[in-house]
């Protein structure tokens, strides 16, 4: 399915979360897939300036940490910044900002801000929907 468009929704903040997130948004732009991703709620995180360096594990999983290590997965950190040379398309969504009180500085830069309705008319002719 060659120059596909893949829509993702990051709603949760987990380091899982950002892995399976970032993981299939970069495997889908290495293929030469169009990539946007929405991030609402905890999603948040993952573009957070500072929130994403330091993304909690699910209780009772800290070993995976080590397991991360040894098999020299890329930190999220990297995986965003490798995200961003790839063209793919990072969303955050107003409301939600608005909500938390968040203001785009509060973000890495090159994102983007818009509400539900604009990853809608993003994501309406995407040939692959996901969301984590």
């Amino acid at each position: 399915m060659a120059n596909a468009k893949v829509a993702i929704i990051a709603a949760n903040g987990s380091l899982f979360d950002a892995y399976k997130v970032f993981n299939v948004a970069t495997a889908a732009a290495a293929s030469d897939e169009e990539v946007g991703i929405f991030f609402t709620f905890e999603g948040l995180n993952l573009i957070h300036k500072e929130g994403h360096k330091n993304l909690p594990l699910p209780e009772g999983k800290e070993h995976f940490q080590e397991g991360f290590e040894q098999a020299n997965v890329p930190s999220i950190e990297e995986l965003v910044s490798i995200a961003q040379e790839m063209g793919i398309k990072l969303i955050a969504c107003q409301m939600t900002m608005d909500v938390m009180n968040l203001e785009k500085d509060a973000f890495i830069e090159g994102i983007e801000v818009g509400g539900a309705a604009s990853f809608i008319d993003y994501a309406k002719d995407a040939n692959i929907t996901l969301t984590f």
